[in-house]
């Protein structure tokens, strides 16, 4: 579920910065602004949360950074920071995944979540501004992207809507 949950996630981020891309940057220039402050945000808690996985000092003094970073320069800090922890993920072994670990967040305040814990924390906040994100582009009229599990899960396994049903279609199959 780990797996297909981080790929899950690096493909919903993905879809939201080709949506993002289509948007005119002179005329939305504010949504883009806050779009980009957003996924500075999901951004450096991702990375914050990789260096409490791997017992590192992850360097953040807040959970943002202090100027919306360019979208070219947050879509490959973002691609990458996905494919560590699909990488991440792989090489997680069942008994690592219920360790707990102990951390510090940025504000001081201690912590402590399995790994497990802090794996799906980072992919469902990340899910959570993706969609204010996604109310931007509502009101910027665009299309926000349909970045759903199911949808992901449909695109990537085709065979899935086969998948009981008989012959007739029905679902009973």
């Amino acid at each position: 579920m780990l797996q297909m949950l981080v790929r899950y996630s690096a493909w919903a981020n993905q879809e939201l910065f080709d949506k993002l891309d289509a948007l005119d940057a002179v005329q939305w220039e504010a949504e883009l602004l806050i779009a980009r402050r957003l996924i500075g945000h999901l951004h450096v808690v991702s990375r914050i949360f990789a260096g409490h996985l791997q017992g590192e000092t992850h360097g953040f003094t807040s959970t943002n950074f202090e100027t919306a970073l360019p979208l070219g320069q947050l879509r490959e800090a973002v691609a990458a920071t996905d494919q560590w922890y699909i990488d991440y993920v792989d090489a997680l072994s069942a008994e690592a995944r219920i360790e707990p670990v102990a951390f510090t967040f940025t504000d001081g305040d201690r912590g402590s979540m399995t790994r497990e814990e802090m794996l799906v924390h980072v992919s469902l906040h990340a899910g959570y501004h993706r969609g204010e994100i996604g109310r931007l582009l509502t009101q910027a009229s665009v299309t926000p992207p349909w970045d759903t599990l199911a949808v992901y899960l449909h695109q990537n396994e085709p065979a899935r809507r086969d998948k009981g049903f008989s012959q007739d279609g029905s679902g009973a199959g």
